[in-house]
């Protein structure tokens, strides 16, 4: 019995610091990949015929917790592929751990802007590291800084969106909204509100902007979180990013270049 019982501590201990990583690894202050990621594509223009798509934001445009790594944005490429018969072109800017403020500084370097400039479509998630950066969506919930840091978030998505809007008045934007991954904890219900206000003003800014579609997620996860959950508990898995995938999808309306 006693072997069984530190057997089981240890287990548990192992279990919390892995929560702990992955935690830290979603909401971190800082991101672990300072600099955007390589491009999968690099030179990539308008006249060269075809999609071309560049994703923005945070691990959920990495696809952290997907199998494959592919993520709904490798997901989506796939779909959009099959559904036009063209070549899709895909440029993957995404940095695991980054805020709005940090994705504001980044649409404004030299070669983010010139990726930006020839963009059919681009996609975005950001926003789950300024909510819930260090884990607050665990622990010390305060339903009042929600709102100071609602704030900030807006001022950094008109940063970006006016940042895009200036180097390509053409391209499609896709604000991808958040979920809630602690639906089924204690504070689920209350984290549950504090999202829906925030993806509201989310919507209600994009709309402010001429071909920027908001697309929601909330209710994607609302039923079942875990099931679409990777065993961080925190991001998507396989299945979390292919619903988001197929959202995005619906609302692509491609009808080719001339």
């Amino acid at each position: 019995m006693g072997v069984w019982m530190v057997a089981s501590a240890l287990f548990l201990l192992l279990w919390l610091a892995g929560l702990v990583w992955a935690v830290g690894d979603y909401y971190a202050g800082k991101p672990s990949e300072p600099k955007a990621a390589k491009s999968e594509a690099s030179n990539l223009d308008k006249d060269e015929g075809g999609l071309k798509i560049v994703a923005l934001g945070d691990s959920l445009t990495r696809g952290t917790g997907d199998a494959a790594g592919r993520g709904y944005v490798g997901y989506l490429t796939d779909r959009l592929t099959k559904r036009t018969e063209e070549d899709v072109k895909l440029v993957n800017l995404g940095i695991n751990g980054q805020r709005s403020e940090q994705l504001a500084q980044q649409v404004k370097q030299a070669e983010v802007k010139r990726q930006l400039s020839s963009a059919d479509i681009v996609l975005i998630t950001i926003g789950g590291n300024d909510l819930f950066r260090g884990g607050q969506g665990l622990v010390e919930f305060d339903k009042q800084k929600p709102e100071e840091i609602e704030k900030k978030f807006l001022v950094n998505v008109n940063t970006i969106l006016t940042e895009i809007r200036s180097v390509n008045k053409d391209a499609t934007v896709y604000l991808i909204g958040l979920y809630n991954p602690f639906i089924e904890m204690a504070e689920g219900k209350e984290i549950s509100a504090v999202i829906r206000q925030w993806n509201f003003a989310t919507a209600n800014l994009a709309a402010k902007f001429e071909k920027v579609v908001y697309v929601p997620t909330f209710d994607l996860f609302e039923q079942n979180v875990n099931e679409f959950l990777y065993t961080d508990k925190f991001h998507p898995n396989t299945k979390g990013y292919q619903l988001i995938a197929d959202r995005v999808a619906a609302l692509v309306a491609w009808k080719g270049k001339d």
